[in-house]
């Protein structure tokens, strides 16, 4: 169906931004005032605008009350989904870690829904995983991941056990084990130089890997 990007308030991997072609921009609140600094043109503009504290003029806005049960984020993505199958949201880790948490939450809705979905923070990507998602890499070189997440890669169950759990080609391997949500296994896998993947049979994964692996990504 298409890729989308939605930018939220936060600050965002601008030069990550740029580099991609997405069919469908949509800010969310205060992501417009991201998306006029970089003189980027949004589709949609989505939210109640306490953030950003006025109405865009001449563009299709979507205006919602400010006592509501989801997060302005959370509605862009419900007018992203109604249009493209992947969606890429930018400006939504960092800051208050309650935003941070509603958000990892919102990927693995968006992924459980069947989409493909990344978020982009400054330095790493978060990754939502099921059955019908999951995450592959060409061979990264070693010296391609030199930023602050190194050669990590993290994976996470969330809300229950992961179960069926495999990873290939990284330094800790996993063979259709479950991973339960409540442990810290999973922290600090590695990426060995070789093509790598994780993938399980039931549940959701969170991943975490170095914003320099985004291009060796196979999506």
């Amino acid at each position: 169906m298409g890729t989308c990007a939605i930018v939220g308030a936060l600050d965002i991997a601008e030069a990550h931004f740029r580099a991609q072609h997405f069919d469908r921009v949509i800010a969310a609140d205060g992501g417009f005032e991201q998306l006029l600094r970089m003189k980027a043109e949004p589709d949609v503009v989505v939210g109640d605008f306490d953030s950003l504290g006025f109405l865009p003029a001449g563009r299709d806005v979507r205006v919602h009350p400010a006592e509501k049960d989801e997060s302005d984020m959370e509605l862009a993505c419900r007018v992203a989904i109604e249009e493209a199958d992947r969606l890429v949201l930018y400006g939504c880790l960092g800051g208050r870690i309650d935003h941070s948490i509603a958000n990892m939450q919102l990927l693995c809705g968006l992924a459980q829904q069947g989409a493909r979905v990344w978020a982009i923070g400054r330095d790493c990507v978060l990754a939502a995983l099921t059955s019908r998602a999951p995450l592959e890499f060409e061979a990264i070189p070693a010296e391609a991941l030199n930023g602050p997440y190194r050669n990590f890669i993290s994976v996470f169950a969330h809300g229950g056990t992961a179960r069926g759990v495999v990873a290939r080609g990284l330094k800790y391997v996993l063979r259709g084990e479950d991973l339960p949500d409540a442990t810290s296994r999973g922290l600090s896998n590695e990426f060995t130089g070789t093509p790598a993947s994780i993938s399980l049979e039931q549940g959701t994964l969170l991943a975490t890997f170095p914003l320099e692996a985004w291009p060796y990504l196979r999506t």
